[in-house]
């Protein structure tokens, strides 16, 4: 099964191109943050084709966090160079716009308003701070006794 589930921002804003047949796609990157590292994010090569590409370069901007459904699909080519390069890139099925146009510039005016780069991928808090969360665990002891038959 060859499948990718991703949600992001986009890195730039899209722009819509057409093959040689005037079939519309366009390729944009996704930032995504890990889950469990919130200093490290991936930029995946997303490509939307037809309509969906047009509504996608007609609604989104930079920043703009989408969830994406598609599939790898990998690739090689030889670049100017001489040099054998490798793509990998994410065709997608199904791209869901996660905020309104609105929330959006209420989100870019708010972090322009506390002078912190809205594009700042790598200072995104995405997730919540585990370390300062009340432990609900802390009262048990450091250790917890279980038989096999609770394992069933």
């Amino acid at each position: 099964m060859n499948r990718a589930s991703l949600v992001g921002r986009l890195t730039a804003k899209p722009e819509l191109r057409h093959t040689n047949s005037d079939v519309p796609f366009t390729k944009f990157s996704l930032a995504v943050t890990r889950p469990f590292n919130r200093e490290e994010t991936d930029f995946i090569n997303i490509t939307a084709w037809r309509k969906q590409a047009e509504n996608i370069c007609q609604y989104l901007d930079k920043g703009s966090l989408v969830s994406v459904d598609g599939r790898i699909q990998t690739g090689s080519f030889t670049d100017k160079e001489g040099n054998k390069r490798y793509s990998f890139d994410v065709i997608a099925d199904s791209v869901q716009f996660l905020e309104s146009k609105a929330k959006a510039k209420e989100r870019i005016q708010n972090e322009n308003n506390n002078e912190r780069d809205p594009y700042d991928f790598q200072k995104e808090e995405q997730y919540p701070d585990l370390e300062n969360q009340n432990d609900i665990y802390s009262n048990m002891g450091d250790n917890v006794a279980l038989d096999d038959e609770d394992l069933d």
